[in-house]
């Protein structure tokens, strides 16, 4: 487990869900980068078609929220992604399972694409020359900065070296410093990307707040589980009034409660089914 505190710049443990993200996005990296050498055009419709643009979701390319963060571009950018997503995802993965980090990066990037997504819907809108330029998505940015903002709201005391100079600054400061930035580049031409990344942060920080502590496929199984235990409550309770219509024809009269159990069975029974 990570020590809560002063922490040096160095990486934790290769492994559980920080490895299978990393590898999924290396190999979708070098997949393109391979496509590239053989047709450069078809490199780029390819990336285009992952790539997450609004206007071409609303009408009908409804994968791309799920794999626009599989495409990276350049060798620079894409080794700062993953390193930054091996260092947050690994450090969260000391303290919590594999599915919980997984559904925080999850989340988190679908949080941005939805975000990018109500400023379009509301640029074209109001104002539709602020969409002039408006880049596709792409990267794993977003699940990154909810990562990142996750950390800041769970062990904001914990100091990291503000790489690559030799500066330790806490957590909370260092999600305020991203914020700051992300909000000043609002004004910008990259308005798009940095409002998508503070939609990012903020469905990190939604998913720790209401996400269990197992993660999101635990939170599905319960529901699921709870469906169909009052599926099959519901039919015993519909089975049991059927009974006793039968048996009132019978000329026997037969009760029975509102969970479907004979008013005159003995509660004390452990063999009838509860």
């Amino acid at each position: 487990m990570p020590r809560i505190g002063s922490t040096p710049f160095a990486f934790p443990d290769f492994r559980g869900a920080t490895r299978r993200l990393i590898l999924i996005n290396l190999a979708a990296y070098f997949v393109l980068l391979v496509v590239g050498f053989a047709s450069p055009i078809q490199q780029a419709l390819i990336g285009l078609r992952l790539m997450f643009d609004p206007f071409l979701f609303v009408h009908g390319w409804l994968w791309q929220p799920f794999t626009y963060s599989f495409v990276h571009s350049g060798i620079l950018g894409t080794l700062f992604e993953l390193l930054s997503l091996w260092f947050l995802a690994g450090f969260l993965e000391g303290f919590h399972n594999a599915k919980w980090v997984t559904g925080l990066y999850a989340v988190s990037v679908l949080g941005t694409a939805a975000a990018a997504l109500a400023l379009y819907a509301c640029c074209s809108t109001l104002a539709p020359s602020l969409l002039d330029h408006a880049q596709p998505l792409y990267g794993c940015f977003g699940g990154i900065f909810g990562l990142l903002a996750a950390i800041g709201l769970l062990y904001g005391d914990v100091q990291f070296m503000l790489f690559p100079l030799p500066i330790g600054i806490k957590a909370r400061y260092l999600v305020v410093i991203y914020a700051l930035i992300a909000i000043a580049m609002l004004f910008g031409q990259q308005r798009m990307y940095a409002f998508s990344q503070l939609g990012g942060a903020l469905a990190g920080l939604l998913f720790v707040r209401t996400a269990p502590r197992h993660g999101i496929s635990f939170l599905l199984s319960e529901r699921w589980y709870g469906l169909r235990n009052r599926y099959y409550r519901w039919k015993r309770r519909r089975a049991a009034r059927k009974f006793e219509v039968y048996m009132k024809k019978q000329g026997r009269t037969v009760k029975f409660d509102g969970q479907g159990h004979r008013i005159d069975d003995d509660p004390n029974d452990k063999k009838r089914w509860n």
